[in-house]
């Protein structure tokens, strides 16, 4: 073998290696296997916008939709915010996962919320 035939093996070992390195490595959310059960409105939703979604400037009254206590139901409901004939594609459960421009609440999706309120959907979104 002459030189340039060795340059050639060594440079098409290279290429093998580099190419075979390469690979796509999509990351997915970690849902979390939780055992749910019924979904409460006021006793489990509420309670994680209270937390997370309506505070001052967010949606307590400033973003819509208003997520405060006492007028949350309504505003998911009336501004369409809710698809119970495809649970995952409804817009409240879109935003919270980070499907939409951004995720909210801002500090970013939290599994264990995500999995409550796609429950109560799936469950029918009731005000209860």
């Amino acid at each position: 073998m002459n030189f340039s035939q060795i340059k050639n093996i060594l440079l098409s070992l290279l290429v093998v290696v580099i190419v075979s390195s390469c690979y796509y490595n999509e990351e997915v959310p970690f849902e979390p296997e939780i055992e749910i059960g019924e979904v409460s409105f006021s006793g489990k939703i509420i309670p994680i916008f209270n937390q997370s979604c309506n505070s001052s400037g967010c949606h307590g009254g400033g973003v819509n939709p208003n997520l405060s206590s006492t007028i949350a139901y309504s505003s998911l409901i009336d501004g369409n915010y809710i698809n119970l004939s495809s649970p995952e594609q409804s817009e409240l459960y879109l935003w919270m996962i980070g499907d939409k421009s951004m995720p909210m609440p801002i500090s970013g999706p939290n599994p264990t919320n995500n999995a409550y309120v796609l429950e109560w959907i799936k469950q029918g979104a009731l005000n209860n």
